[in-house]
């Protein structure tokens, strides 16, 4: 059975396309007081260059205590010691990154606008599942669209909820309200002038005041 994962609350920071492994560990490095997870996706680099920046960043994640989620790649999670695997719809099994990274592996899943997506997800073994779009996205194309009904109806699931897409400071709070633990930035910290300031905004969706 996989182990049971205390709801988190805060940001899920993904890596933004950076094919510079130094610049990219620069560009992470003074976010991760701030941030609840770190997620590797990288899709502008080869598979030799993805395995030493998963490397680097799990090194940095281990000393700041923050677990990393490897995006896609339950083998390239399992070889760098990560702590689990994000699978999208077509990225693998999650029965097999479970007998792969073990009981203790995050697993989380895209269940995009689809509530028995996500049923099917927990019942086969993922620790939490993400929803998403929620607003047009400036990382990627997202023709699909999650709401916040959706969180509401999949609070009996039992796991960890993600929202994903779109995702600003100033629509994040609903989300927040109608039940997502963590939200999933990429642009809306990395592009910004000041990302820490950035991240410290998206922080405050999860406070009362």
């Amino acid at each position: 059975m996989p182990h049971a994962l205390t709801a988190p609350r805060g940001v899920y920071l993904i890596t933004p396309d950076e094919t510079d492994s130094a610049r990219l560990l620069e560009r992470v490095k003074p976010l991760l007081a701030g941030t609840t997870w770190l997620q590797y996706r990288n899709k502008a680099v080869d598979a030799s260059n993805r395995l030493t920046q998963a490397q680097a960043l799990q090194a940095l994640c281990a000393a700041a205590n923050v677990p990393l989620i490897i995006n896609d790649d339950a083998a390239l999670a399992h070889a760098v010691g990560a702590a689990g695997v994000h699978l999208g719809e077509d990225d693998g099994d999650i029965a097999a990154a479970r007998a792969l990274l073990g009981p203790q592996a995050i697993i989380g899943a895209s269940c995009y606008d689809q509530l028995e997506l996500a049923q099917r997800a927990v019942q086969a073994g993922a620790s939490y599942v993400a929803f998403g779009a929620f607003f047009p996205s400036r990382s990627k194309i997202t023709p699909r669209r999650a709401s916040p009904e959706l969180l509401r109806q999949s609070a009996a699931l039992g796991v960890p909820r993600v929202a994903i897409g779109g995702l600003t400071p100033d629509n994040s709070r609903p989300v927040v309200e109608a039940g997502a633990d963590l939200i999933a930035i990429i642009s809306g910290v990395f592009s910004e002038a000041d990302p820490v300031a950035a991240l410290q905004a998206y922080r405050r969706c999860f406070t009362l005041d």
